[in-house]
């Protein structure tokens, strides 16, 4: 990945006036990434603090039309509200550098590797059986030390490895459980909960493997009503577990379809009854676009949203009202608190994990960048961390898992 924020991404952040000062360490890049304020800046955006809507294209964009089909309208003021008529949602011709603005156009293109200064070194005892194939969409750890891996595999293929705290492989299993899988979790019971992207739906496993239940119905994308007793999930990504055990899922992936939902977190209590859901098209601070990774602070139950491709972290108490909005200088790919309650990222194509504070500045950084070598990631994403303190990376673009050892200093 390219290490340089382009020149065109420079010039418009130089013209921005933005005040707040640089809060991670000195990284590679020529060009420092400005933290924007963490309120909206209405001079970023002609539709900014006001409601939007996407109303969906008359013909779907093909496949061919990629993530840059921009037929549509743009954005029209009608009544008060930002109106965008087809294009890709958030594409707004004019509305772009905002938090209000989904998808602003200079996004995926902001790269900044930091120094690794962790002194980390890099090894892989995970092996996968021969002939596995397809990225790392999971990673978790049960009380016994076991860590369970969660694969996009082919047709055929089992999704699901666990290997025992010698890392000795235990068990590959749940051969077609996901039309796409994304995101998973263990539960204080041990139980195995996976995310399926394209299926909409979230499993839950026993310990042994046998499914006890699942929340969403398979291929059927829609919205939670619980008034309406329709219990309906619209691609979920990511969840996490409250100390008390609420369940919080995130969802919503835009960049992969056509938006036609907000995304959003749904909570439920610890039998999966629905507690309350919010969602990131709201109006003003607090928005997001993207749910990818999710995670709960252990001493506050403070809800984190990765939102990923808006480069920042939105936190939410427990009971879904908004605290503030992070902005970062990378793609907030996925989050994670340790068993010591520090707060860790993954930078995605990056290809480095960093240590935030609860404030979101970077703190120090391991990974060495983007590639296949030792130490280097295609796509940083989901972690967990066993009992020595080494950290478990796995990688979305390629059948591996990275365990990073800390040495002594």
């Amino acid at each position: 990945m390219n290490r340089l924020i382009s020149a065109a991404v420079a010039a418009v952040a130089l013209s921005m006036t933005l005040t707040a000062t640089l809060a991670f360490p000195q990284t590679e890049a020529q060009t420092p990434f400005p933290r924007p304020p963490l309120q909206e800046n209405c001079n970023l955006s002609h539709f900014c603090g006001i409601p939007y809507t996407f109303v969906p294209p008359a013909k779907p964009p093909s496949p061919a039309d990629g993530r840059n089909w921009q037929s549509g309208d743009g954005i029209k003021l009608v009544d008060g509200v930002a109106v965008q008529v087809g294009g890709t949602a958030g594409w707004g011709k004019v509305c772009w550098g905002s938090p209000m603005c989904a998808w602003r156009s200079e996004t995926n293109t902001i790269h900044v590797v930091h120094k690794p200064d962790m002194n980390y070194t890099y090894a892989y005892p995970l092996q996968f059986p021969a002939g596995i194939g397809g990225g790392v969409t999971g990673i978790a750890m049960n009380s016994k030390g076991h860590i369970f891996a969660l694969v996009r595999t082919p047709p055929g293929q089992p999704q699901l490895y666990e290997w025992d705290e010698n890392h000795k492989l235990v068990r590959a299993f749940g051969t077609d459980l996901t039309a796409k899988s994304h995101g998973m979790a263990i539960d204080a019971e041990d139980n195995i909960w996976i995310c399926d992207q394209f299926g909409d739906t979230v499993m839950k496993f026993s310990p042994e493997g046998k499914l006890l239940e699942t929340f969403g119905v398979p291929g059927k994308r829609g919205d939670w009503d619980e008034a309406k007793g329709q219990r309906l999930l619209w691609q979920p990504l990511d969840l996490a577990f409250a100390p008390n055990g609420d369940i919080y899922i995130g969802m919503g992936h835009g960049n992969e379809s056509p938006n036609d939902g907000a995304a959003r977190v749904l909570h439920l209590d610890k039998n999966g009854k629905f507690i309350n859901q919010w969602f990131g098209n709201a109006n003003g601070p607090g928005k997001f676009s993207m749910a990818h990774g999710i995670a709960v602070d252990p001493k506050t139950g403070y809800v984190y949203i990765a939102d990923r491709e808006e480069y920042r972290i939105v936190v939410y108490t427990g009971d879904g009202k908004f605290v503030k909005t992070i902005q970062e200088p990378n793609l907030v790919c996925a989050l994670f608190f340790d068993p010591h309650d520090q707060l860790w990222m993954a930078t995605g194509q990056d290809g480095q994990i960093v240590k935030l504070d609860l404030d979101g500045n970077i703190l120090d950084a391991a990974g060495v960048g983007s590639g296949r070598g030792p130490g280097q990631f295609t796509e940083t994403n989901y972690m967990v961390m066993d009992a020595h303190g080494d950290l478990f990376v796995g990688d979305t673009s390629q059948t591996r898992i990275t365990e990073m050892i800390p040495q002594a200093q």
